[in-house]
């Protein structure tokens, strides 16, 4: 399993969409791509954007469907970042089933 820990990377506010597509595109999709589990840890995290939360996993979502989902764990998570991961997901589903 691999573990990314935001704090180290972004600090109490995860607000860089930059760095979560870079996140994304560098260690999640190839992880998920590989068969690997992830996991998020939200340790120290306050608040995230809703920008970069969808920077963040939207994507895998996209291309893995509910499956990736499977894959992808949110440990540590507060009330607000889980609350905003919840809504990115809604959103990317709901845009799948339209699809």
């Amino acid at each position: 399993m691999k573990t990314i820990r935001l704090f180290d990377l972004v600090g109490s506010f995860a607000e860089d969409k930059d760095l979560a597509a870079l996140l994304r595109t560098k260690e999640i999709l190839p992880a998920l791509s590989a068969g690997d589990e992830i996991e998020i840890d939200f340790s120290g995290i306050t608040l995230a954007t809703q920008s970069f939360i969808h920077a963040l996993i939207s994507e895998a979502i996209r291309v893995g469907g509910e499956e990736a989902l499977d894959k992808i764990s949110f440990k540590n998570c507060g009330i607000a970042p889980k609350g905003i991961i919840q809504t990115v997901v809604q959103y990317v589903l709901e845009t799948l089933e339209e699809a």
